[in-house]
């Protein structure tokens, strides 16, 4: 198939990672490239035990609503974020990180999973990727 996907993973909630790791390994999986660039609280994700914290964006009750769906999810064996990054990993997804935010947010490069990073860059970077994108997408 060809082309190329770039998604924009900003807000951090569960539900919504779930979205951009399935689309992307979907990508992956037709033949596309993907990236996904992680900013402000998307970025919270990228951190050492950090992918799985998100709250769920919708209906969370302090947390009850994101333990009923992770349920749900194990019983219809959804794979976990987990497996579904170290998959688009090891397909060839790109994940870039937004350094602005870690220096707004004050995060530090050794917090994040550098095993998972491709690359740090700004929004310079982001064009880049996105320019010849066929697909983008902000989630």
């Amino acid at each position: 198939m060809g082309g190329k996907a770039v998604l924009v993973f900003q807000s951090g909630d569960m539900d919504k990672l779930y979205s951009a790791l399935i689309i992307g390994n979907g990508a992956l999986a037709m033949g596309m490239e993907a990236s996904i660039y992680f900013t402000f609280w998307g970025l919270e994700r990228l951190k050492k035990s950090g992918l799985e914290k998100g709250p769920l964006s919708k209906m969370n009750f302090f947390g009850l609503g994101k333990w009923m769906v992770k349920k749900r999810m194990k019983k219809a064996n959804v794979a976990t974020l987990e497996q579904l990054m170290n998959d688009y990993k090891e397909l060839g997804g790109k994940i870039i990180a937004c350094d602005m935010t870690m220096e707004i947010m004050g995060i530090k490069r050794e917090e994040l999973r550098e095993d998972w990073i491709d690359e740090c860059g700004a929004v310079g970077t982001y064009i880049y990727e996105a320019k010849d994108a066929d697909i983008s997408l902000f989630i």
